[in-house]
């Protein structure tokens, strides 16, 4: 056996033993009837869920889940629409929104019209 054989045959057999990377965890699905407060807390503790840098003067949060296939907004007071959560989902046939409407329904289609706008302008 030639050396340098013997560290590499280490180096294979003890990657060949290492767990595989666990899968990202699947979308959170909204259920709208938990109200605002609770689906929001379900959100920011969803395992892998991570919190987007927040722009300044925009009055909602992004939350975006592991693997990047989802993305949760959750509006703060003066958003429109407030109280909202709206979902960014990644799949085959292109970006899907989904969302949760608690206030003004006029402000959340703004929210909605806002998020069709990115993800149009992501596409480009």
């Amino acid at each position: 056996m030639k050396p340098w054989a013997l560290p590499l045959m280490g180096a294979l057999l003890l990657s060949a033993c290492a767990e595989p990377e666990a899968p990202a965890p699947p979308p959170l699905k909204l259920d709208c009837a938990l109200g605002f407060e609770a689906l929001s807390a379900q959100i920011v503790a969803a395992p892998g869920m991570k919190p987007a840098v927040k722009e300044r003067g925009e009055p909602f949060r992004y939350y975006n889940a592991d693997g990047g296939q989802s993305s949760y907004m959750i509006t703060e007071p003066g958003a429109p629409g407030h109280p909202a959560i709206l979902k960014q989902q990644v799949t085959p046939a292109g970006v899907t929104n989904s969302g949760c409407a608690y206030g003004d329904e006029k402000g959340y289609a703004e929210l909605v019209a806002y998020l069709e706008a990115l993800a149009k302008a992501r596409a480009k």
